[in-house]
């Protein structure tokens, strides 16, 4: 599993269409609550739109980088809110999108901060421009998706002795 590393570096290119098909499908496939499929995924290639996504989303750290780190596409997982796992089901979600762009060669990172973001006056704009309910969505995190530069991920950390017990 080491080669599913968080990537912090990105080529500029945009990736290719069936690649972000084949994420977007493994997303869709995330188990939810119920089968309520409470998450939207919006999938975000537009430069503009992703620079005014990563601006807000700096704007919460209270700095002006980019938090995407370079990443050409943003998939922005949001949620139901009025379904009580909300949580649970956009963060299945996301570990979905993240194994899928692993296990086809894509550079992919989950980034904090897309519930912050979408509480915002800008961020409910966004939202209604999407045709989402902004009173019905919010923000569970963000997926972004590109190639892997070089040298854009940290050696994996020792795994925790403790971390498994088994009864």
């Amino acid at each position: 599993m080491a080669g599913g590393r968080s990537r912090r570096a990105y080529r500029r290119e945009q990736i290719r269409p069936e690649e972000l098909q084949a994420v977007l499908e493994a997303g869709t496939w995330a188990p939810t609550a119920m089968n309520r499929q409470s998450p939207v995924i919006v999938a975000v290639q537009d430069k503009a739109t992703r620079d005014r996504l990563s601006q807000m989303n700096a704007a919460v750290l209270g700095h002006d980088g980019d938090p995407f780190y370079g990443a050409p596409a943003v998939l922005v997982v949001l949620a139901d809110h009025t379904i009580p796992t909300w949580v649970e089901d956009g963060s299945l979600v996301l570990g979905n999108l993240l194994l899928a762009a692993s296990s086809i060669g894509l550079g992919s990172c989950w980034i904090n901060r897309a519930r912050e973001v979408f509480d915002t006056r800008e961020g409910k704009e966004l939202l209604r421009k999407w045709g989402l309910d902004p009173e019905r969505y919010r923000g569970v995190g963000n997926c972004i998706l590109g190639y892997p530069a070089p040298g854009g991920v940290k050696a994996a950390a020792p795994r925790k002795p403790d971390y498994v017990v088994q009864v």
